[in-house]
């Protein structure tokens, strides 16, 4: 339910950033303005991202198979750096206009209708941003996540560009839009570094929360019962999956089967506190012990 939900909002992303755009774009028509323009440009990003999250979303609910046994769900960080890749870009396009601007300064028209216009499409972001940061820390899906940032950034500059135009507006000063279509610009660039950043640790294998691997030690600690000790617990983020293994030091006279209960045991008390894991647990006699790691209670 949860994923076919994740690809419907996916799904509807799309439309969603159709529609903000044709508005922006109406606004900019309306007023001239270089920073709706550079706003309406974002848009274009949105619409894009929205695209690579839809397929990411799709590609990574695909069973494991032969040649991806672990799985697609490393596809969303891709499409996360993608999202990064394409605000960048906008930002060294909006950054152009501005500059261009600035040589050559000229005073917006409309300004009531172009600013009407530009906030009813800002109002759409703020909700369906709300709506996907919402859903992508429900299910875990980093392409979601990443969307929904950005169209939370979406939102801030054009709050602060629609302030800029009213004082634009209230001075005359024309060289102010071009300003503020700058501001923009390095607002955007600071977003897209952070998906980025985000995503490549995600590529890289980065480890689960400091809270979730505390959970872990927890549950194995007090559901190994019969085991001497648990060491190299080594865990991995792979979009919505959690991976996690360990050796487990049992007595060496203890059967295969028992061994085996025990691992049961862990595996199921570890689905049960952590959602979408993977488990890997190798069992060694008790000769292998590290006296350092978990000490089973």
């Amino acid at each position: 339910m949860a994923i076919n939900r994740t690809l419907a909002i996916a799904t509807a992303s799309i439309g969603v950033g159709l529609i903000v755009l044709g508005l922006k774009f109406l606004a900019w028509w309306l007023t001239g303005s270089i920073a709706l323009f550079s706003d309406a440009l974002e848009s274009i990003v949105n619409v894009v991202t929205a695209i690579a999250a839809l397929i990411a979303v799709r590609l990574a609910q695909r069973p494991a198979d032969a040649s991806l046994p672990y799985g697609y769900h490393k596809a969303e960080y891709f499409s996360a750096v993608l999202v990064g890749v394409m605000i960048i870009l906008a930002a060294i396009l909006i950054m152009r206009e501005a500059v261009m601007g600035i040589l050559s300064p000229a005073m917006p028209e409309a300004p009531i209708q172009g600013l009407a216009v530009s906030g009813v499409a800002s109002a759409i972001n703020l909700v369906w941003a709300l709506v996907l940061l919402r859903q992508g820390r429900t299910a875990r899906s980093p392409a979601i996540s990443a969307d929904g940032k950005h169209l939370m950034t979406d939102v801030v500059s054009t709050f602060g560009v629609l302030i800029g135009l009213v004082l634009v507006y209230a001075t005359g000063w024309a060289q102010l839009d071009a300003g503020l279509a700058a501001l923009v610009a390095l607002n955007i660039l600071w977003s897209g570094w952070g998906v980025i950043r985000e995503s490549v640790g995600g590529l890289m294998d980065v480890a689960v929360s400091g809270d979730t691997q505390k959970t872990i030690r927890e549950v194995i600690a007090t559901s190994a019962d019969g085991a001497i000790e648990a060491h190299d617990i080594r865990t991995r983020q792979a979009g919505r999956m959690t991976f996690i293994d360990f050796h487990l030091v049992v007595p060496g006279a203890m059967s295969v089967e028992a061994a085996h209960d025990i691992c049961d045991r862990i595996e199921s008390r570890l689905r049960e506190s952590v959602k979408d894991v993977q488990i890997t647990i190798h069992v060694e006699p008790e000769d292998k012990a590290k006296h350092a790691g978990i000490v089973v209670l």
